[in-house]
């Protein structure tokens, strides 16, 4: 899978915007994966990457290029990544550069698991105005059979389990393990780093509600904020998982 294969300018058309705004919506599922993805001894993901927009002035007015990132990290407001494509005309960034956007700006995201695309809302909005000749080689050049373009599945195996659209499965899997190290060892939860999130942040940001209803239980603090003042149902919230909201919001 080439640099050329993944870059593309979007073009402002009404399927592609609709498109952009299911993945703002959905990010939450990207982000749940990618959060059990490294948690994972072996990697189960063929990629995980990001698109967003770049802006540039230009002679003849704005110039906008949206583009691949990956090394993704997210802090619950930003997605920090690397640009994976080589600008077609933008001369402000660089293919490899480090870059930082607000998670309201990205307009798609898509992860690959066993040869399946997951997410990919605007791949699949373009591939939808294409012909059947030019998608079977846009899906050749990616590497990839993206199927039907009017299906995108936003979570793994959600028609086989549609159980993992609330609950991720490994997080099913590893809950009493979980609870087990928590009796062991309940000062892990009272544990911040340097910009002051504790674990429950980060698993009510990646929607485990499960994982926050056992560290409510041995005594997470649910009022316990960030260096920037966000508590964990701030995260909640910003990130749509109301199941955890739903946890968190008595503790308030």
């Amino acid at each position: 899978m080439g640099d050329s294969v993944i870059y593309y300018v979007e073009q402002a058309d009404e399927p592609v915007n609709r498109a952009g705004e299911r993945a703002r919506k959905t990010f939450k599922y990207f982000w749940r994966e990618l959060f059990w993805e490294r948690r994972r001894i072996i990697s189960a993901l063929d990629f995980a990457m990001v698109k967003v927009p770049f802006f540039q002035d230009g002679e003849d007015g704005e110039i906008c290029e949206h583009m691949w990132i990956d090394d993704i990290y997210f802090d619950g407001l930003y997605i920090y990544g690397v640009l994976n494509n080589e600008p077609g005309g933008l001369t402000n960034v660089e293919q490899g550069e480090s870059v930082c956007v607000p998670v309201g700006d990205i307009s798609d995201w898509m992860f690959v698991c066993n040869g399946i695309p997951y997410g990919g809302f605007t791949v699949q909005a373009m591939r939808g105005q294409m012909t059947e000749e030019e998608r079977t080689e846009h899906d050749t050049a990616w590497g990839i059979d993206f199927g039907d373009p009017g299906q995108v599945l936003p979570v793994y195996e959600e028609k086989e389990h549609p159980e993992n659209l609330e609950e991720h499965p490994m997080c099913r899997n590893c809950i009493d393990d979980f609870r087990q190290q928590l009796s062991q060892n309940p000062d892990f939860l009272h544990e911040q780093d340097e910009d002051g999130y504790t674990p429950l942040h980060h698993e009510a940001m990646a929607g485990n509600a499960l994982m926050v209803q056992a560290m409510l239980e041995y005594g997470a603090n649910p009022a316990s904020k960030t260096s920037e003042g966000y508590t964990a149902l701030d995260f909640a919230r910003l990130t749509g998982w109301q199941n955890v909201a739903d946890l968190l919001e008595p503790r308030h």
